[in-house]
């Protein structure tokens, strides 16, 4: 999520790269970073990007505190269900990146249901602190995302940006990210079932030997 407020957010926003950042997948001992970058709001009016992974009747009885406790189960389950960038020790990103499986509302829609019988993974929400928005976060966080899918087996990424076409949206409607965003990172459309809501993807190639093994450490 882009987080409230009524700033605009430009049809080719400008993305640039980020090597003053690291980014961390939101492991239990991260969980109070992710709380203190949500705020009390718990990103957007309570919904502690749960948004996609529940149905319609769940998200509403379940906004604010509910939600905020689905979402510490995630933290504390087997698996991370996005993750984290900090600028020092400030926590000022995060995006949401898991299996489409896990994202019932997708998986339910008419207009972003799935497009085939593949497995892919999806990225689903940005929230970005206000002070660092436009600086190329979403974008680090979007690179950071695909590698962790990737290294969790994933062979296809898939993103469902909103589209302004020659306008502006609203950085609560730009959650999702924008199209640009997604086709500097080597995104492309597959499907465009509503005129504002394109399906893309990304194929990845599996990590090489030597990645892996960098990545186990000695």
């Amino acid at each position: 999520m882009s987080g409230p407020g009524g700033a605009r957010v430009r049809a080719a926003a400008r993305v640039q790269a980020r090597d003053d950042l690291h980014i961390h997948a939101v492991t239990p001992d991260r969980w109070g970073d992710l709380v203190e970058l949500f705020g009390e709001r718990g990103a957007s009016s309570g919904c502690w990007c749960m948004w996609y992974r529940q149905s319609a009747r769940e998200y509403e009885e379940r906004s604010g505190e509910g939600n905020r406790r689905a979402l510490k189960a995630l933290v504390d389950g087997r698996g991370a269900p996005g993750l984290l960038a900090y600028l020092g020790s400030e926590p000022v990103g995060w995006v949401s990146v898991a299996p489409r499986v896990e994202f019932e509302r997708l998986e339910r829609s008419r207009v972003l249901g799935p497009v085939d019988g593949r497995r892919v993974w999806s990225v689903v929400c940005f929230y970005i602190h206000r002070r660092h928005r436009g600086t190329g976060v979403s974008r680090a966080l979007l690179d950071a995302a695909i590698g962790f899918a990737r290294d969790q087996g994933a062979r296809v990424v898939e993103a469902y940006p909103k589209d302004p076409g020659e306008g502006t949206i609203a950085n609560a409607e730009a959650f999702t990210g924008v199209p640009s965003l997604f086709e500097a990172a080597g995104f492309r459309e597959v499907a465009r079932r509503s005129p504002t809501r394109p399906i893309m993807r990304r194929a990845v190639r599996p990590p090489s030997a030597s990645s892996r093994h960098r990545a186990a450490g000695p």
